[in-house]
């Protein structure tokens, strides 16, 4: 008797038998489970529509060559599942509870699509990383770490690392370094998450803000309840004038090379914003985001160490190592250390162990200093390089901010405007520029209803080859021109 047979010929006949075929052939050992996983597949991806009826256990058995308790079994456990339906008597059919899966699998890391050459700011150069260095310290850390230290980490991070960035902190940055009040956080974004979260616990719901700044700092900020409140910022740092009459008691600066200007904070700026936070009881998160690079001279001190009580300093290794590595530190004054520490227990239960120990393994053994004095003459290098081009190719345009970082203010001279037009000229031609004017919150009185007349770009060149600098400038004056 043939299977059309055994049915109801009135019944749609199901093509689960060849569905199964595959896995009824696996090894008697995982059989079961092949055919539980191919019949779990077929329903999702649909090749069994809901109200499909399937063959009774002993026709799928028989059809299949295998035994009839495999496929009680497999019918058993999807129908526990909801992937299938059974009636005493009614036989067995495809539930209508189970939808489709979307297999594919997007990314979304941001990444510049199609140009000829972005100069997109703050992005290092990811073939620098020291992979060598960084394979060694894994193999030791993998060979020395105790078992136990496998286990739920403190919080705050493993101690040998926080010993191991307070030296670096204080030998590199002057600042003041206790190891109890450094917190290992995924990155910057991280430390100032955990720093919105403990403000809106403590009933402050605004944060002030650079402008320009960090375009993030909106929606990070808002995350925790905390809304960003721009204050600008001149030549010396960000005014006192509106910051006092925001009233704001938290603020966010990056006084080393401020984030977008490249400007460093002046001696006078750094001791009114103290003595701002300090008349206000308030707190001021220090985001040393490129601090370790200056070229003309040594870097200028953390803000932090003039002041640990009212200052939490920030920083990471995305732009001396990668930004994909997500490790940065917090060290917050003690007042706060309690419930930032609480914080990011419960947020994350700490940072991952492995990844902490090969970077405390990394510091000890100078490998990260190294890093840094590679960077730095690579950055160093292609910042010259980015000047050169623009002298040849802009002439009379204007570099402004001190040497330092990873990016440079251009302010080009007024034959390139209107901002908007050059824009899409340049875009045209294949290059990518970001407008210092996207790293500024709206204001009538910076631009006319025509927009910004005057054409000033941030542009980045760590990532940039010193041939494809000059590339790329070039592509720009010849867009500009045409």
């Amino acid at each position: 008797m043939d299977r059309m047979d055994r049915v109801d010929r009135d019944e749609p006949v199901s093509p689960a038998w060849e569905l199964l075929l595959p896995a009824a052939s696996a090894p008697a050992r995982t059989r079961g489970r092949s055919l539980q996983a191919a019949l779990r597949e077929a329903v999702r991806s649909g090749r069994l529509a809901p109200g499909t009826r399937l063959p009774s256990s002993r026709d799928l058995a028989a059809d299949l060559g295998v035994s009839r308790g495999l496929i009680t079994e497999a019918y058993e456990q999807l129908t526990a599942e909801g992937y299938l339906r059974s009636g005493r008597g009614a036989g067995t059919w495809v539930g209508s509870a189970v939808r489709e899966a979307r297999t594919r699998a997007r990314d979304l890391a941001p990444r510049s699509r199609g140009a000829r050459v972005d100069f997109v700011p703050g992005t290092p150069d990811l073939s620098l990383f020291p992979r060598s260095a960084w394979a060694a310290a894994q193999r030791g850390v993998l060979a020395e770490l105790p078992h136990q230290e496998l286990g739920y980490p403190d919080p705050r991070g493993l101690p040998r690392l926080r010993t191991a960035l307070a030296g670096l902190l204080a030998r590199r940055r002057g600042v003041v370094a206790d190891p109890e009040r450094i917190v290992v956080v995924s990155g910057v974004t991280q430390a100032a998450t955990l720093l919105g979260f403990a403000l809106h616990a403590r009933g402050v719901r605004s944060v002030g803000v650079e402008d320009p700044g960090s375009p993030q700092h909106d929606a990070l900020y808002a995350s925790a309840g905390v809304t960003a409140v721009p204050l600008p910022v001149d030549g010396g740092g960000i005014t006192l004038e509106p910051l006092r009459a925001s009233g704001v008691r938290a603020v966010v600066t990056t006084p080393a090379h401020q984030f977008p200007t490249g400007i460093a904070y002046s001696a006078r700026r750094r001791a009114e914003l103290l003595d701002w936070a300090r008349s206000v009881d308030g707190i001021v998160l220090e985001d040393d985001y490129d601090g370790d690079f200056r070229y003309d001279r040594a870097p200028v001190g953390a803000l932090q160490g003039l002041d640990p009580d009212h200052v939490a300093y920030t920083g990471s290794v995305s732009k001396s190592l990668a930004p994909g590595l997500r490790l940065g530190w917090l060290l917050v004054p003690e007042s706060w250390a309690e419930e930032i520490v609480e914080r990011k227990r419960t947020m994350d239960l700490g940072h991952p162990t492995l990844d902490q120990a090969m970077f405390a393994r990394f510091l000890e053994r100078g490998d990260y200093d190294r890093q840094l004095r590679r960077c730095q003459r690579a950055y160093r290098e292609r910042r010259d390089a980015l000047t050169a081009a623009l002298d040849e190719h802009f002439p009379g345009s204007r570099v402004s901010g001190i040497a330092a970082g990873l990016h440079v203010i251009a302010t080009l001279p007024e034959r390139y405007g209107p901002e908007d037009r050059f824009l899409t000229r340049v875009a045209a031609a294949g290059v990518a520029v970001h407008p210092l004017s996207a790293y500024m919150h709206p204001s009538p009185a910076r631009e006319g209803p025509d927009g910004p007349k005057r054409v000033r770009l941030v542009l980045g060149y760590a990532h940039v080859p010193p041939a494809r600098i000059d590339e790329g400038i070039r592509l720009m004056a010849e867009a500009a021109t045409r």
